[in-house]
């Protein structure tokens, strides 16, 4: 059976081999046993229930919570040559009565559905369709632990207990122990093999930066969007308004942005989410509404402007890059006010208590001088001995110094002003501010006026961030978030106990640019063919109207580069490239290759008929080649007819059936001169099933007389 999965795999993917834990999935589904997978964004999940569903008899159901996603999902499968569809409201009842149809005669192996359609369909699809594999994706959303909890999601206990022979695959990129136990339980799964992958995701460089203010994040984000010209990115902010803000001012400085938040029309979202999956967007600003149905696997970079709510939705979403496993940057701009803001939805919410207490990890995460994916990990309960060497603190490690007056400076300038105001009062104080508040409100009176204004007010920022985080102040959420001294900050101002801090390090976007801008570094050989592919898979996207992912990943491409394939069978032994994809797409890759390399680009003979067999014997009907080539059934008849008489196996059996073998083999020796329009007016035989017949009873009279 593992042969037939990878012969699968190979056929529909163009992957020779399996990543860790998908061939473990796909053999405990494949034996009827429940499963319940637990792998990253860009783990390779939906190949743990897409393999199975080409190797069971009947159909497999996904259910997703999500239309995007599901059109996603079915576009990709059918570029890959698999039999898919998706039931949804957006489409016409009839579409979706066929589509039960069809599947009930054959027409279809994976059908997607969304929770409440399958909940109301029950009846109709237990009575037409044989259902053979239930797979149920975001399965964290049916958990009230998890960070994305949907009420309707707990109705589909009812697939167990209407189907209790049916195996079901429950998966998900985001459960933390909690919500991993409530998954199985809330589902009924009966003994479910549990695969849980590693959550890291070494190829997303981490970092934080301080609050580097507005024009250092734009010099950030412009930065990131240059770096990668041809792919794209993703700034996550915390209201509609923010992100509106931010879609703004990155189209001032002329790139091509879109907004999505859920304020806007469907229309307009939908036109949103298109543009920057197909790859006319550059960037999209987003509020956490963006993101679940996006497949694509070409974005390079996430950036959150806002601090997220947990870790779950932080991780969700940095996930989103590098989906094909090539280098890509997460970067959050870390400002407390953020934590303010954040701290009076967690009160505002059905669950203060544990929303607060994933705050709380949120913050430490971005206020961490330690390596972040360690904390990220262990947040996972996933165990990591080393640093991982690609986040901000491993690359350029803080120093300590003894920070003690500056702490007693702080903690005295909030204990003068009896722990009234939040922390950039407290600052401007220090640095002897002329606010006209400071004057009304007789701060400028206290001693420690101006005690700090040997540093800049970021400085003081971070600094009475990190004596947070130590544990010297508190600060008091139900009083306006004003800042109090602690047990422990009270001995810090006696001298009773000495602190440590981190020194401060001023990003690169706040120290002005006032030397010249460095040239552009001169692309190599390798980047630009790698360019050139990208502009071929752009105009073939925008030809076939779907996204440039879809056609090939960035991961398939830089494959392509490294190979350079020349001819057909070359290209079909790069990563990625499946054989429906090999003749639908591979002949304008090589065309490319072989220009840049300077050789001719013409089509080699016999490569045409090459193309047909290949997706002959890759199971594809004669009419399902011929929609896939563009070309008559007749020519693809006469293809491999071709194939066949130049030594090629071929197996006849699937395009003529014994009685037209034993008609045509009768009239041949009865009319030989009029045979083709007798077997076509009489028999109704078309002529390429004669031509073919007469191929397959020659060859054999050849076979026989040697």
């Amino acid at each position: 059976m593992k042969q037939q999965a990878l012969s699968a795999l190979k056929k529909y993917y163009g992957y020779s081999s399996f990543r860790p834990g998908q061939w473990e999935v796909i053999s405990h589904a494949l034996d009827g046993h429940d499963t319940l997978v637990l792998m990253p964004t860009g783990g390779g999940k939906s190949m743990c229930y897409q393999i199975p569903a080409m190797l069971l008899n009947g159909v497999t159901l996904v259910v997703s919570p999500l239309i995007a996603l599901m059109i996603d999902q079915v576009t990709a499968l059918r570029a890959n040559g698999m039999p898919a569809a998706a039931i949804h409201s957006n489409q016409d009842e009839r579409i979706n009565r066929d589509i039960i149809d069809r599947a009930s005669k054959g027409g279809y192996q994976l059908i997607y559905i969304s929770p409440e359609r399958l909940i109301a369909d029950f009846d109709i699809i237990s009575n037409s369709i044989e259902v053979s594999l239930v797979a149920i994706d975001e399965a964290h959303c049916i958990s009230q632990w998890g960070h994305d909890f949907r009420p309707v999601y707990t109705s589909l206990r009812a697939i167990k207990e209407r189907w209790p022979d049916i195996p079901v695959m429950a998966l998900t990129a985001t459960a933390d122990r909690l919500t991993r136990g409530d998954i199985a339980v809330a589902l009924g799964l009966r003994h479910p093999y549990a695969w849980i992958g590693s959550f890291d995701r070494p190829n997303i460089s981490l970092e934080v930066l301080p609050d580097p203010g507005k024009r250092g994040r734009l010099r950030v984000i412009s930065d990131l969007i240059r770096k990668y010209r041809l792919d794209s990115g993703i700034v996550y902010c915390l209201s509609r308004k923010k992100t509106e803000d931010m879609h703004k001012a990155l189209s001032d400085l002329g790139f091509r942005s879109v907004c999505y938040h859920a304020g806007m029309s469907a229309s307009d979202r939908e036109a949103a989410q298109k543009a920057f999956v197909d790859g006319t967007a550059q960037v999209v600003c987003a509020t956490i509404a963006f993101g679940m149905g996006i497949d694509k696997s070409n974005i390079r970079w996430v950036v959150h402007n806002n601090l997220p709510s947990n870790i779950e939705s932080y991780y969700q979403e940095i996930g989103r890059a590098g989906r094909d496993g090539l280098p890509a940057e997460a970067i959050l701009f870390y400002n407390y006010g953020d934590v303010i803001t954040r701290r009076s939805f967690a009160e505002s919410s059905g669950q203060p208590e544990i929303n607060n207490e994933k705050l709380d990890f949120m913050q430490r995460y971005a206020e961490s001088t330690v390596c972040r994916r360690r904390i990220l990990l262990s947040y996972f309960s996933e165990e990591t001995t080393c640093d991982c060497g690609n986040c901000d603190n491993c690359r350029n490690p803080r120093g300590k110094f003894d920070g003690t007056i500056l702490a007693q400076k702080a903690l005295s300038a909030v204990i003068r002003i009896n722990s009234r105001e939040g922390i950039s009062m407290v600052i401007d104080i220090l640095r002897a501010s002329n606010r006209a508040e400071i004057f009304s409100k007789r701060y400028d009176q206290i001693r420690t006026y101006g005690a700090g204004r040997d540093l800049g007010s970021r400085q003081w920022h971070n600094y009475i961030l990190q004596m947070i985080q130590l544990g010297l102040f508190e600060v008091a959420y139900e009083d306006n978030f004003h800042l109090r001294p602690t047990p422990l900050g009270m001995k810090v101002v006696k001298g009773e106990q000495r602190i440590e801090l981190s020194v401060f390090q001023e990003t690169a976007y706040n120290r002005g640019r006032k030397e010249k801008a460095p040239a552009e570094k001169k692309r190599s050989q390798e980047e630009t063919l790698l360019d050139r592919l990208k502009e071929v898979r752009k105009d073939i996207s925008a030809k076939e109207n779907v996204p440039a992912y879809v056609v090939f990943s960035d991961a398939t491409l830089t494959d392509m580069v490294r190979k350079q394939p020349k001819d057909l069978d070359e290209i079909r032994q790069v990563s990625g490239v499946g054989e429906v994809k090999s003749v639908k797409y591979g002949r304008s890759f090589i065309s490319a290759i072989r220009k840049f390399l300077g050789l001719k680009t013409g089509r080699q003979a016999g490569t045409s008929v090459k193309e047909t067999l290949i997706l002959f014997n890759s199971g594809m009907s004669a009419e399902e080649i011929a929609r896939t080539r563009e070309l008559s059934v007749s020519t693809i008849c006469g293809h491999i007819a071709q194939a066949a008489e130049s030594g090629e196996p071929v197996d006849f059996r699937r395009l003529v059936t014994g009685q037209q073998l034993a008609t045509v083999k009768r009239e041949m020796d009865k009319d030989p001169e009029n045979l083709f329009k007798r077997l076509e007016e009489v028999h109704g035989i078309p002529s390429h099933i004669t031509r073919l017949a007469m191929t397959e009873l020659r060859l054999g009279t050849e076979a026989s007389s040697s």
